[in-house]
């Protein structure tokens, strides 16, 4: 059967104004992760200023005083509404994907549902 050893991490940047998604991938937690995430983002998005907890591979993408420490609170409550819908993100759940790609899948779905549901 299906293994749920494969960690994946859902890295997401969030408008803090408007509160949507605006760039989101999957991967590891990692560098190239980071650099996956930056390249998911908008034109626009990428010269704003960026509030991250303090992982050491957002440095590798944003620089200077374009990165800020803190201010997180909006993306985390955000993880905790991903978490109680999906459950396919809670940790020893019966419900899991099989491949990865059914996995995206599902998380891109939920994604683009949540940017229309805003005002």
């Amino acid at each position: 059967m299906g293994r749920q050893d494969r960690r994946l991490w859902i890295w997401l940047a969030m408008d803090r104004t408007t509160r949507r998604i605006v760039g989101c991938f999957i991967g590891q937690r990692d560098a190239p992760g980071a650099f996956g995430l930056w390249q998911s983002l908008p034109t626009p998005y990428l010269d704003a200023v960026c509030h991250t907890d303090g992982l050491r591979e957002y440095r590798s993408v944003v620089f200077g005083a374009l990165h800020r420490l803190g201010g997180t609170q909006h993306i985390e409550r955000f993880n905790a509404t991903l978490r109680l819908r999906l459950a396919h993100l809670v940790r020893k759940s019966l419900s899991f994907a099989r491949s990865q790609v059914n996995f995206e899948t599902l998380i891109w779905l939920f994604l683009h549902r949540y940017n229309l549901s805003l005002p």
